[in-house]
């Protein structure tokens, strides 16, 4: 019996001194892991949560905030968990992990790389996770509870593209009739097969003269793929895909690019001037949600914060 009371008191002896260990490599203490600041809706945040969110802002911002602004994005945090879950929104393990990875990969990173980087700068994964299902679910509640705010008039969009507008900027817009056409590159190909189909897809390029000639010369060619026509307007895209729209002259095709199934190039078989859908009308319109987007959250996070139990220790 004896024996056996010795193994366990090692045992204990050991998993202390390894979370100890564990603690002081990070730079925090147990007593500081145990302090509590503040309880919102007998949610605690200990001093622990403020200094690992200090450091993320600062990551994200490249700012330092003062100890108030991080205790306060935590604060808001923990209502927009709370409020989630008496919506009960189910935000997945999955979905979270889904965000989580797609930030690792605009970072250039793997997922393991950017959880290690996190940690390398006293970031736990789990307190991003937890921040990114916040917001998840806010955005849910938000977009939801107050979609009338949301519905935005045509005339909202133009005021917004006038006050933007810069002197330089076209004050009209076009519709485009655009024939894909796909050179396909099997998955796993070698570098020098999808180099040998973008130097076909440059001399399709070349040849290409007008539309109806030009997709006949397309579909002469080996494992080519035309597809039917799409129609898109100056206020439905983006300003670099603008960019290369308008500076295709009709009848020829944009530059190839390689893409997962192959070489893409689009044949602009129309452009037409309108004045109905102008450059910007996609940004304008985002723009404005955001905006609206933000001022309605923080209204709501203050109806929140005055009807919660916020208890300062």
């Amino acid at each position: 019996m004896s024996e056996r009371n010795g193994h366990m008191n090692w045992r204990h002896l050991l998993l202390t001194v390894l979370s100890g260990i564990v603690l002081i490599a990070i730079g925090w203490t147990p007593a500081l892991a145990q302090q509590v600041v503040v309880v919102v809706n007998g949610d605690p945040v200990t001093a622990v949560d403020i200094a690992m969110r200090s450091k993320l802002i600062q990551l994200s911002t490249h700012r330092a905030p003062t100890r108030q602004e991080a205790l306060d994005e935590l604060i808001d945090e923990k209502l927009k968990l709370q409020i989630a879950k008496r919506y009960r929104l189910d935000i997945t393990d999955s979905e979270v992990d889904s965000s989580f990875n797609s930030i690792a990969s605009r970072a250039g990173n793997t997922p393991q790389q950017f959880s290690a980087s996190l940690m390398r700068e006293g970031i736990s994964v789990d307190s991003v996770k937890t921040r990114l299902k916040a917001d998840m679910g806010w955005q849910q509640i938000i977009r939801g509870k107050f979609q009338a705010n949301f519905q935005i008039r045509e005339r909202d969009i133009l005021d917004t593209l006038q006050a933007g507008r810069k002197e330089d900027q076209p004050a009209v817009g076009y519709e485009y009739t655009l024939r894909p056409i796909l050179l396909i590159v099997p998955r796993g190909s070698p570098e020098a097969v999808v180099a040998d189909r973008m130097r076909e897809a440059e001399g399709l390029r070349t040849r290409f003269q007008s539309c109806d000639e030009g997709i006949r010369l397309a579909r002469a060619l080996k494992d080519v793929a035309v597809r039917d026509p799409v129609f898109r307007t100056s206020g439905d895209l983006t300003a670099q895909m603008r960019e290369i729209l308008d500076n295709t002259q009709e009848g020829r095709l944009t530059a190839p690019e390689v893409t997962k199934q192959g070489i893409e190039l689009f044949a602009m078989c129309n452009k037409r001037q309108t004045n109905s859908e102008l450059p910007g009308k996609r940004e304008a319109r985002e723009k404005i949600l955001q905006e609206r987007f933000v001022d309605q959250g923080k209204r709501y996070l203050k109806e929140l914060r005055a009807g919660a139990m916020i208890e300062y220790r």
